[in-house]
């Protein structure tokens, strides 16, 4: 079809130029939130090298105390002593949201623990057994801390990513094809009423 064939109507402009104004409104907000999205992933990113320092430091104190406590106690009293643990820790997770985002909340309970409620005897063991506990106790709470701050981050990226993409659509394909078909609109509109009033001229001619 030609484009002289295309007839527009003004509540066709209308529509389209209300649906270009709901688009910037759209985006706008959505630059907000990754804008906002990506402000809250580098606090994070800042605590999980922090964190991901302390756990390495952790780990490497850990393993240094169990290998202390085995080659003074053995590894027959160290195994002992673990198996006698009769407090399990226990992970409760949970959900909160950070704009819009769902994100864990991971708690861990008796994990580290007193010396007392352990379970194996403190008078059979040495301090070495209890440094080694310690030590893992502690290993393991930065663990903890650790897969919520890692598991965080991955779904904020995530979320910055799609909201990049809708970001980039809006801008770069919707609301200038949108605007395109406006100015086209308008042109036609205006092409049209200097057609009808070219006729009425001639209608007017050819009757007076």
């Amino acid at each position: 079809m030609a484009v002289k064939d295309v007839k527009p109507t003004r509540s066709e402009l209308q529509a389209l130029q209300k649906r270009i104004k709901l688009s910037k409104n759209g985006h706008k907000l959505l630059k907000m939130k990754r804008d906002g999205l990506i402000m809250e992933f580098f606090k994070i990113l800042d605590k999980a090298r922090n964190v991901r320092e302390e756990l390495d430091k952790a780990y490497e104190d850990a393993v240094l105390a169990s290998n202390l406590a085995s080659a003074v106690e053995g590894s027959i009293a160290l195994k002992s002593a673990s198996f006698s643990v009769n407090v399990v820790p226990s992970i409760e997770l949970k959900n909160t949201n950070i704009m819009g985002v769902v994100v864990p909340e991971i708690r861990g309970s008796d994990v580290h623990k007193q010396l007392h409620t352990r379970g194996y005897g403190v008078v059979g063991t040495n301090a070495y057994i209890d440094e080694a506990a310690d030590t893992y106790e502690i290993l393991v709470e930065k663990i903890i801390v650790a897969a919520e701050l890692e598991t965080t981050m991955k779904r904020l990226l995530d979320d910055i990513e799609k909201t990049k993409r809708r970001v980039n659509a809006l801008e770069f394909k919707v609301i200038p094809e949108l605007e395109e078909s406006v100015s086209f609109i308008k042109l036609r509109l205006e092409e049209m009423e200097r057609e009808s009033l070219s006729s009425l001229k001639k209608i007017k001619g050819k009757s007076a």
